[in-house]
């Protein structure tokens, strides 16, 4: 079977609509590894968008994983109950940032976590609007669509956004916006068009995601805890792709002197596995009725099982050390590629979330051609990379953490050949 043959299969089956970086198509993966249909070997630098934090197959994920399918599979919480999931959430809860009682609801995908987050909010103050930022991504259904700050691709032709969402500005030093900016205009949107006592929810990325990997600034974050607290607003924080050690600590908010009031996580919480949670502030979580919240699918055994060895993993393994480690040496890297290559004009990111920012060889202007260069001629030489930023001239690294030295060694390697080879294409 060749990887041409199923993509023809593709384009004739599926909806154009959902997109795809590459025309590899996985026959089996390993850690760090990927191979595809054809047998060729890839180094896995996108695990999933932040996925497989602790690898493809991790024997421990998979051992959990195959004791629980020969229990059973599903019954719905909501109707028939079991530990493992109330285990689960007593280990979210004591985690989760925040020195405060705290409840857990489960959920299946990221953007359902930000749905119910933004109901929990809503529930609790008896409030309706939403503030979020300009670069960000929450999802993509109506409401986490309406929240995420970039139109192409997610909104742009879906019609009408829902109503009572807001957006300010994202602080970036690139970009030349600070965060007195960003809280002025936090400030002018309160005198212009939104009292804040209508204001249910304020929702953040902690390290923006799709948008570019910026992370979020100490005084951005202390700003927004106080203007939360003066006017009774729920702070959100959208740790869908930064959780679970991918910082270089379990959240990336533990890594700030302030805490979100309701914590969105999925992406890196079950190896791979479909599961999302929101934990947050007890009696903002009771604040739903019974049967408000929950899905037929919402923690589902084999994801809840995952997600405990997960945490196992992720503790005995020291995975956030790992993370940090890891950041580092890429980071040492790329600024040695960045001193004979003018168009990388940033190397940011906390633990092993980093990216490399491109603009054209004068700095003027963004640069997304050469960052898709660079991710295909890594592609060629078996490295997969993922570009992201409003821009798409933002290259992010999200490796597993538990990665090989040697393989972190080889993709170095090929990295840097790619960025050659794109600088003279």
């Amino acid at each position: 079977m060749l990887n041409a043959e199923i993509a023809e299969r593709r384009t004739d089956a599926i909806s154009q609509g959902v997109g795809m970086l590459t025309q590899v198509y996985a026959d089996h993966a390993k850690n760090s590894e990927l191979w595809d249909v054809e047998g060729n070997r890839y180094i896995d630098f996108a695990a999933g968008i932040a996925v497989v934090n602790t690898g493809h197959c991790h024997p421990k994920v998979m051992e959990a994983v195959t004791e629980q399918l020969s229990r059973f599979t599903h019954t719905c919480h909501q109707v028939v109950p079991y530990e493992n999931y109330i285990r689960l959430a007593e280990r979210l809860n004591e985690k989760v940032p925040g020195d405060f009682v705290k409840k857990t609801v489960f959920v299946t995908t990221g953007a359902e976590a930000v749905e119910n987050a933004i109901k929990v909010a809503r529930i609790h103050t008896g409030r309706s609007a939403v503030i979020a930022f300009g670069g960000s991504f929450h999802g993509r259904t109506f409401m986490t669509m309406s929240l995420t700050g970039k139109v192409a691709p997610y909104k742009k032709g879906f019609g009408a956004m829902m109503p009572d969402v807001y957006h300010v500005p994202f602080p970036i030093d690139l970009h030349g916006i600070s965060t007195e900016q960003s809280m002025e205009a936090l400030t002018k949107l309160f005198k212009a068009d939104l009292d804040p006592d209508r204001v249910a929810a304020i929702i953040i990325e902690p390290v923006q995601g799709e948008g570019g990997f910026y992370p979020a600034p100490a005084d951005l974050m202390r700003g927004l805890r106080q203007l939360c607290d003066d006017h009774g607003i729920v702070m959100i924080a959208d740790e869908v792709q930064t959780g679970f050690a991918r910082t270089g600590t379990l959240f990336a908010m533990d890594g700030y002197d302030v805490s979100a009031d309701i914590t969105t996580m999925a992406k890196g919480l079950a190896g791979g596995l479909p599961l999302a949670a929101l934990t947050g502030r007890a009696e903002m979580m009771d604040a739903a009725h019974p049967g408000g919240l929950g899905g037929t699918y919402a923690g589902n055994p084999l994801g809840i099982a995952a997600s405990n060895a997960v945490l196992d993993v992720i503790e005995e393994e020291d995975l956030c050390s790992r993370a940090n480690e890891l950041g580092s040496r890429l980071k040492q890297r790329l600024e040695q590629i960045r001193a004979n290559t003018p168009e990388m004009v940033d190397v940011r990111g906390p633990g092993f979330m980093i990216a490399a920012e491109f603009n054209t060889t004068d700095g003027s202007a963004p640069n997304p051609e050469m960052a898709n260069r660079i991710r295909m001629e890594a592609l060629k030489r078996g490295l997969i990379l993922l570009t992201c930023g409003v821009y798409g001239n933002v290259i992010r690294f999200l490796a597993p953490i538990t990665i090989q030295d040697e393989i972190f060694s080889e993709a170095m390697e090929i990295l840097e050949a790619s960025i050659a080879a794109a600088r003279t294409t």
